[in-house]
């Protein structure tokens, strides 16, 4: 397996952080937020983002997947659902990277279902070339190519979440 040379550095990556969280501050001026994290790969984002919002949050978590390996299954699954309250609050739903839209929209719908006062999307990782399911975004860090990343959160397999960068990912043959 080959990990390129970084795709996003670490300072590309907090720049971007750094103009999200600002744009989102501004957004919900006034209002509290419940942030909600979609694990495992939003992890570092979620934890950046947070750290860097200058309104009220609460948080919560939620792990889904419709991965195996670098292959959508298409087919998104539950392992933990979040335990907030929903109804009435203000939710940002934060993830690492949308490609097919398939999870981020189950999870979208599910949490609309659910009755907050507003819904915004955030991600740090764009990759329309690959959307099956258009999923409205408010906050989009990078719009990316279609190849397959890891580092900052993001996997193969479950390896290199911990890379402070970006990379894109090749297996060897």
């Amino acid at each position: 397996m080959i990990i390129g040379r970084p795709f996003l550095t670490t300072e590309q990556i907090h720049e971007k952080v750094i103009e999200l969280a600002d744009r989102i501050s501004k957004d919900y001026t006034g209002k509290e937020i419940l942030a909600i994290g979609i694990l495992k790969g939003s992890f570092m984002f979620f934890a950046d983002i947070i750290r860097a919002l200058k309104t009220p949050v609460t948080l919560d978590f939620i792990i889904a997947a419709s991965y195996l390996k670098t292959t959508s299954t298409g087919e998104v699954k539950i392992h933990y659902d979040m335990r907030e309250d929903i109804k009435g609050k203000h939710v940002l739903l934060i993830d690492d990277i949308i490609d097919t839209g398939i999870s981020l929209n189950y999870i979208r719908e599910r949490i609309l279902s659910k009755g907050p006062a507003s819904l915004k999307v955030c991600a740090l990782l764009d990759k329309k070339e690959r959307r099956e399911v258009n999923v409205p975004m408010d906050y989009i860090g990078f719009e990316i190519p279609n190849q397959f990343f890891v580092g900052y959160g993001l996997d193969y397999d479950n390896n290199y979440r911990n890379l402070p960068y970006i990379a894109v990912f090749k297996k060897e043959t």
